[in-house]
């Protein structure tokens, strides 16, 4: 039937409505309906509601399933008396709207219905131009209804968001979860709306029904009559400007809904763009809703997900990140909008998704603090952004450690400075991953052969305090105890207090460890002026390094790996590094994981890459993973925590950021702070909300290096601040305000200096009254505001201060190293001499500190340069101070390797010396560089020079008889003597006899390789001397050395060897020389027992001696042990050939690990 409606109207906008025929159903009459109220259908409930403007609220429920249980706030009400009978729900002036069970009717009451048709018309085209998965009132054709044109659609189940407000203004505990849901709701049909290509125009609550969908909101657009098509094909826009002109009136009337769901504020008077198309009605009819509850907070919408922290209801303000977004949809600026309500969509469902108590909550943040107030930002620089890929790989790395049996696996970070290396390596805490997590920095004004040591000591400080807290280690108690518990743990324990103090049971001991047993070093104690130093406990670099190997191993176990991190790897030592190597390259040493991070653009990564290749030609399994700049949309994420907005919003901006300082996070975290100090970004109280000037951020200049930036910004600052960071660079990595006090003079408040330095994000309190360098690129920036001409006043200038401020023994120990340091880089200014003495006997007692702990190459410095600034008279003025530093400096040269520089520096001395008993100790540590550097003529040559200026005089020429005149000395002295006569004899007193035995012990190392026709004269002096002058350490491996001669003769004596190797051995107990182990085993139980006893009986003291000597640095010797183990276990134990082999595969592996490779 055709309406025979006039011509297509125009309603004012952009729409045409045009003339429609359509076929309806039999009209029924208005008499036969009921008034409107409940009815029943089913399960079926029915509610409406009209507001003052006429616009309708439409909402019906079906099931048996009460709505309030989905957390929708809706009871259903009974179903209708009579389904066959339609209802009126709604009627204005000009519509009305009838329900006949699941379809519902907009009837046209007009009296010329012409524009009211067209209308119809309208919503039905939009209806069928949207797609069935856009929420929309489903048009099903424009009819009839009592003689009137309708359009009947599909009834919308739900409630009108205008009665959903209404009812929560009237709870208490409508959270701001549930409000969340519904908005997340109505910008998803919003966004789906502008992706059919249609505009809502003029969207209001009573033109949006919400329904339950799958524990979420759904919502409904019920009124199409304000719809536009903007265009016909959804993938192509038929006028840009015109469609982002009326998306952006819907994207305001959206911030004005949301303003209203969220703040319960009065509907604008205003309206959209088509003002003169009038909502569905204009009559408000009583609602049977009224009584309807809103959800509880037990509500099935909140029970399918996890809630932390209180609930914020609306009443108690919005946090700035959704008011922001509201802001910024109803009130929208250049450079702070939406465009497009899929964006709305996304930032809402991300404050939805942020339950309180997440890492994510800071979008629920509401309130505005102290910081805020004066524009400062809260940059969190361990904050972790992206790098997924690379947490991925460290992941897969700690789950490899824990198979059985796994190698030590290692992987390298390299970048640039500041791109969150670091950080990276500190996210895998976040995983809970159940291991040990041993962390350690690396500082090119630190000293760097203490990070390995210090980051494993704070490890075992943790340990003590969680068993003071009730926690047991009882595992780890017992395998270090066996590790490292033992006689020769000393210099590691040194190192180490707390894991000493952990090993006595919480108790502080400052003199011994567990278990040891004290050694005896040698000639020290024949060295008169040496003072302290004697006390020194001073052990073999590679013995250390051992020792290290075992105690990493102890820590590290299947059920609870190891990650041992070492940050910014470049300013590695040589001594750390070949720890690092023994490490990963130790076959004993199971599940642990080792993380390496460097910077790949300095000038010592060169020579770090090629000792990481060493490690890999070695079997070291090393993963390689490079750092770069972080990408746009990570920075985006940043700032958006940052300023606690909504990530579309910080778009422009990002854009900005990223392109002037090249996603490093480190420079991005400066150059925002910098933002905030000169006015381009700052918090608004007005808005509440952060803002920012783009078009100057746009036009700001900025070094392309992060330090230069830094430095240029904090130029910028007033002189005390820029004084204060200055000497603050100068202190080092940590420092505290009594340091900085001292320092200073007075020159500012160190306390209020650090506050505003912490707020600043320069530093960062790290406990213990101390602040640490938020970054190493920012100390520098601060230390590059001296200027470089007068940097070496300026640290001569703090070291004075220092020295001159500091008061007692403790005080000074506490600052020494940062004393020194500065004195150091000042000494070229020191003309008077009294002063360069000063600084020289400073550098003397840091050297011998850092000697104490086992920091050799440290020490090594520290007495260079002390040598360095002795004035050209020191001999002759301060004698014993020069002594001391030359003979320090040789101890400390040896143990380090450094050959080449111990002998450049030896003539002195030995030159300028008093007497000759001045230079022993001095001597004795050239003789052992000899040998060290295989340097064994020159060696032995030495040696006899040294013994016949002692009074032990060798021929040049070894003969025959000589050795025999010799034997029958010590026959004479022997003759009668028990076991228990010579295990009693007394102690060598003599220096000089002391002295001699020692450099004999030498010698007779030397021979065996260059002259052994020389070893029998000095093994036959060695025990003639014992004889005749006591014993001492070097006593028992000459009388083992002995009993081998007894082998040798022509009557093959294997009784008087035997003997002399049992007397051999308990006098090494006797005397306690149980650095003596390695050789004495290896020339007992290798030469002398194998002929009476079972091999197999010494297969055990060759094991015990190989363990032994690798701690104490013997390596030598150790490897002959296990040689000699293998030996017999091949010919002569019958050993299992198979588990052999793998045994020998181990002991090869550590030979090769120890670079005993000839």
């Amino acid at each position: 039937m055709s309406l025979g409606l006039g011509q297509p109207a125009n309603f004012g906008g952009n729409l045409s409505l045009r003339r429609v025929t359509t076929q309806g159903a039999p009209p029924l009459g208005l008499g036969q309906l009921l008034p409107p109220r409940a009815a029943s259908v089913g399960a079926t409930s029915v509610t409406t509601s009209v507001s003052a403007g006429g616009s309708l609220s439409v909402a019906a429920s079906v099931g048996t399933l009460g709505l309030s249980a989905m957390g929708l706030g809706l009871t259903p009400s009974p179903p209708p008396d009579d389904p066959a009978t339609p209802k009126l729900i709604h009627r204005s002036n000009s519509t009305a709207i009838y329900r006949l069970g699941d379809t519902g009717y907009k009837v046209a009451l007009a009296e010329d219905p012409g524009e009211e048709v067209l209308k119809l018309e309208h919503e039905q085209k939009v209806s069928h131009f949207l797609g069935r998965s856009v929420r929309c009132r489903r048009v099903v054709d424009v009819s009839v209804f009592d003689g009137k044109p309708a359009l009947k659609f599909e009834w919308q189940r739900g409630i009108t968001l205008k009665d959903w407000m209404r009812k929560a203004a009237a709870k208490t505990n409508v959270g701001l979860d549930v409000r969340l849901r519904a908005a997340v709701a109505i910008a998803r049909t919003m966004s789906d709306f502008h992706d059919g290509g249609v505009v809502c125009n003029g969207l209001s609550p009573e033109k949006i029904v919400l329904a339950p969908a799958e524990g979420e909101y759904a919502a409904c657009f019920v009124d199409l009559s304000s719809a536009a098509i903007i265009r016909n094909d959804p993938t192509t826009l038929a006028d840009p400007d015109l469609e982002r002109k009326m998306k952006q009136v819907d994207l305001r009337e959206l911030g004005s809904v949301l303003n209203r769901l969220f703040n319960g504020d009065a509907p604008s008077e205003e309206g959209g763009l088509w003002q003169n198309l009038p909502n569905e009605g204009d009559q408000r009819l009583s609602s049977i809703f009224d009584d309807v509850p809103l959800p509880d907070e037990t509500s099935a919408l909140d029970s399918g997900r996890a809630k932390r922290g209180k609930r914020q209801a609306s009443g108690e303000g919005l946090p700035l990140y959704l008011s922001s977004l509201i802001s910024a949809l109803e009130t929208p600026t250049e450079g702070f909008r939406y465009e497009s309500a899929k964006d709305a969509f996304v930032d809402l469902k991300a404050i939805a998704d942020s339950p309180e108590g997440s890492e994510d909550d800071w979008r629920r943040r509401a309130n505005v603090d102290e910081w805020m107030t004066r524009s400062r930002l809260r940059l969190r620089g361990d904050r972790f952004y992206g790098r997924q890929v690379q947490v991925s790989m460290l992941l897969h790395l700690f789950q490899s450690s824990v198979l059985p049996g796994s190698s030590p696996l290692m992987a390298t970070i390299s970048g640039s400075a500041g791109t969150g290396k670091s950080t990276l390596v500190k996210a895998l805490k976040k995983h809970d991953l159940g291991g040990c997590f041993v962390e350690g920095k690396f500082n090119k004004s630190v000293r760097p052969d203490t990070v390995l040591a210090s980051a494993i000591d704070a490890f075992f400080g943790r340990v003590l305090v969680e068993e003071a807290a009730g926690m047991c280690h009882v595992g780890l108690r017992w395998r270090v105890h066996n590790a490292v518990g033992g006689a020769f743990g000393n210099a590691l324990l040194d190192m180490l207090p707390n894991l000493r103090q952990w090993l006595n049971g919480g108790a502080v001991d400052d003199n011994s460890a567990v278990g040891v047993v004290p050694s005896m070093r040698g000639i020290d104690s024949l060295v008169p002026n040496r003072n302290n130093l004697g006390d020194a406990k001073v052990g073999s670099s590679q013995g250390l390094n051992f020792m290290f190997c075992k105690l990493i191993g102890a820590i590290a176990c299947r059920e609870s790996p190891l990650i041992l991190f070492l940050d910014d790897f470049h300013w590695a030592d040589d001594f750390t590094l070949e720890i690092i190597r023994m490490i990963v390259t130790d076959a004993d040493i199971h599940h642990l994981v080792l993380i390496g991070a460097y910077r790949d653009n300095e000038s010592t990564s060169h020579s770090l890459t090629e000792r990481l290749n060493v490690m890999q030609e070695q079997g070291a399994s090393i993963v390689t993973i490079k750092i770069g700049p972080i990408e746009k949309e990570i920075v985006n994420t940043l700032l958006s925590e940052a300023l606690c907005l909504p990530q579309t919003l910080t778009q422009p901006l990002a854009s900005i950021v990223h392109g002037k300082t090249g996603g490093i996070i480190l420079f991005v975290l400066r150059f925002l702070a910098s933002l905030t100090d000169e006015g381009a970004l700052w918090f608004s109280m007005t808005t509440r909300r952060w803002m920012f000037n783009l078009d100057v951020i746009r036009m700001k200049e900025i070094h392309g290096d992060v330090v230069a930036h830094m430095t240029e910004h904090m130029r910028g600052l007033e002189k005390r601040m820029r004084i204060g960071l200055m000497i603050s660079a100068c202190l080092g990595p940590k420092f505290n305000a009594k340091m900085l006090q001292k320092a200073s003079q007075l020159e500012f408040d160190p306390q209020l200096f650090l506050s505003s330095c912490v707020e600043l994000g320069f530093v960062q309190d790290v406990g213990g009254e101390k602040v640490a360098w938020a970054h190493d690129q920012i100390q520098q920036a601060a230390y590059d505001l001296i200027p470089i001409s007068e940097r070496e006043s300026f640290h001569l200038l703090l070291g004075s201060r220092l020295l001159m401020n500091t008061n007692g023994r403790d005080e000074m120990e506490c600052m020494l190293f940062v004393t020194v340091d500065n004195m150091n880089r000042g000494s070229n200014l020191i003309e008077d001499e009294g002063r360069r003495y000063q600084v020289v006997q400073l550098n003397l007692d840091a050297g011998e500190k850092a000697l104490g702990t086992s920091a050799f190459h440290s020490a090594s410095k520290y007495f260079l340069q002390g040598l360095q600034l002795l004035p050209p008279n020191s001999w002759r003025v301060r004698y014993n101070l020069t002594l001391q530093l030359y003979d320090a400096a040789s101890e400390a040269l040896f143990v380090t390797g450094d050959f080449k520089t111990l002998f450049a520096l030896i003539d002195q001395p030995v030159t300028n010396a008093r007497c000759f008993e001045d230079t022993l100790n001095i001597r004795n540590n050239l003789v052992r560089s000899l040998a060290g550097s295989s340097k064994w003529e020159q060696g032995i040559k030495t040696c006899l020079e040294i013994l016949g200026v002692l009074g032990e005089t060798f021929p040049a020429t070894v003969t025959m008889d000589g050795i025999v005149l010799e034997a029958k000395q010590v026959q004479r002295l022997l003759h009668d003597k028990s076991k228990e006569q010579l295990l009693s004899l007394p102690l060598m007193k003599e220096k000089p006899k002391l002295a001699a035995m020692h450099f004999m012990n030498h010698a007779l190392l030397m021979t065996f390789a260059a002259q052994p026709p020389l070893s029998p004269i000095l093994v036959l002096r060695m025990v003639k001397m014992s004889l005749e002058f006591g014993l001492c350490s070097v006593s028992a491996h000459a009388f083992a050395c002995y009993g081998v001669s007894q082998l040798i003769t022509p009557t093959k004596d294997v009784e008087g060897g035997y003997k002399y190797g049992r007397i051999a051995t308990d006098m090494l107990k006797r005397l306690g020389a149980v650095e003596m182990t390695p050789r004495l085993y290896a020339t007992v139980y290798g030469f002398i027992n194998i002929w009476k006893e079972p091999w197999q009986a010494g297969q055990d003291k060759h094991m015990e001696a190989y363990e032994l000597g690798l701690t104490l640095g013997d390596v030598e010797y150790a490897i002959a042990n296990a040689y000699q183990h293998t030996q017999c276990a091949i010919y002569g134990c019958g050993s299992n050939l198979v588990k052999l082999s793998q045994n020998i595969q181990v002991f090869a592996k550590k030979t090769y690990q120890m670079n005993q490779r000839t």
